[in-house]
């Protein structure tokens, strides 16, 4: 795989507008790449509007979803939706889909939650059709299993050419297989279930083995992401390990050993970050809203290099 440049994310989650504004201001400001928006059904904005509101106050920053669920959305709403996000924000959108994980959603929701095969097979329809949506001037049709449209209008046409970047993220082998044939980015997940009776986790690099098997020739052409999970930087790194490692059950060492975790000083995140990139490929990195102002010491060194 080709180095990529650092890109850095925050994803800021709320329901005041005046402080999604103001961190997306910041986020600018501070070079990170991204600001983004999860969906979930919390005490949050729903992802698209949150979007462009952030894309008013803002000029260079890209606006993401990390990620949208499948299940909740049509792929033709998701798809006119995303177009229409790309035009009113001067073609800035980067398109982020799933199959959906979070179960207390579902559960709120009234949504069935289906196995990850039916999940993970509606999620492909829908990035077949959103893909078509978004790359053609056409009508499209498409018939599936889960999804039919028929001649449906692709308007507005996105900014961003041949079509805004899509991401899938995944922590399993079927979804990393499928985000690797399909998406611009792979978000490589580490949040797998720990504890007692749960099955042993693949390790990291087994889960990057899997995406590069799977995108054969168009491993060169993906960016690879994860979020950083934990950010502790200075005198209270300590503390922020030790509460990590009762919280999951592991020892810290095993905390601070996970690539998501970035610890305990500026000078060591970038040394690790610098690292991952030259043993994985990793070179885009989120972080939560509560770091914003934290983390903005290792963007100011590493965005684009």
């Amino acid at each position: 795989m080709a180095q990529r440049p650092f890109r850095f994310g925050v994803n800021f989650v709320t329901t005041s507008l005046s402080a999604l504004q103001e961190a997306a201001r910041k986020a600018e400001a501070y070079g990170y790449a991204t600001l983004i928006a999860q969906d979930h059904f919390g005490p949050q904005f729903a992802p698209v509007p949150a979007l462009v509101a952030a894309g008013a106050v803002t000029s260079t920053l890209r606006l993401a979803t990390m990620v949208l669920d499948n299940d909740f959305r049509h792929p033709a709403v998701v798809a006119k939706e995303a177009a229409s996000v790309d035009v009113l924000t001067g073609g800035r959108l980067e398109l982020g889909l799933g199959a959906g994980w979070l179960q207390t959603d579902y559960a709120k929701s009234g949504l069935p939650f289906d196995a990850p095969g039916v999940r993970l097979t509606r999620l492909a329809e829908s990035v077949a059709i959103i893909k078509a949506f978004l790359s053609s001037s056409e009508p499209v049709s498409y018939a599936g299993e889960h999804y039919r449209v028929t001649d449906l209008d692709t308007q507005p046409r996105p900014v961003q050419q041949p079509r805004p970047p899509i991401m899938i993220g995944g922590r399993q082998l079927r979804a990393l297989s499928l985000a690797a044939r399909e998406a611009d980015i792979v978000g490589i997940s580490l949040l797998d279930p720990r504890g007692p009776g749960a099955p042993a986790a693949p390790t990291f690099a087994q889960k990057v083995a899997w995406v590069r098997e799977a995108a054969g020739d168009r491993w060169d052409s993906i960016e690879l992401h994860i979020n950083g999970g934990l950010v502790a930087i200075g005198p209270d790194a300590r503390s922020a390990l030790d509460e990590a490692s009762q919280r999951t059950g592991q020892t810290v060492a095993e905390v601070n050993a996970s690539p998501g975790t970035l610890a305990p000083s500026v000078d060591a995140i970038v040394e690790k970050i610098q690292r991952q990139r030259e043993e994985f490929g990793i070179s885009y990195y989120v972080v939560q809203g509560r770091f914003l102002d934290t983390f903005a010491p290792v963007v100011a060194r590493l965005a684009n290099a």
